[in-house]
């Protein structure tokens, strides 16, 4: 089942306005720099903020990624239990993920924890 929350989205209108803020005044280290996909987080701390560059978020997309212990184990135990996915597991951007809905229509990722 889920284990841990893994990021956080944070909407931002310029990323390394945002990187040189997260850095310079909270002391976070930069995890990732990859296109949209950037990363800051306390060292060694296992959480981190992605910070997305946009005006807004993709309706509903709350950019949350969950980790697994198994990730197809997982998907069959949630959809067992109702759980709505809006993306079944597939590869997307190097992993594989899937994507569910609360009955609010926040969606949220998941992803196995042996493939982060």
């Amino acid at each position: 089942m889920i284990r841990e929350i893994r990021s956080v989205p944070v909407t931002v209108s310029d990323k390394s306005e945002a990187i040189s803020w997260y850095q310079d005044k909270l002391g976070f280290e930069v995890r990732e720099n990859e296109g949209h996909w950037v990363t800051v987080a306390p060292k060694d701390w296992p959480s981190e903020i992605h910070l997305c560059e946009t005006e807004e978020l993709e309706p509903g997309n709350t950019g949350i990624l969950l980790l697994a212990d198994d990730l197809e184990a997982t998907h069959r135990e949630l959809k067992k239990r109702g759980v709505e996915f809006t993306q079944d597991p597939s590869e997307k951007g190097g992993g594989t993920i899937a994507m569910f809905k609360d009955p609010y229509g926040n969606v949220y990722w998941l992803m196995s924890k042996d493939e982060y």
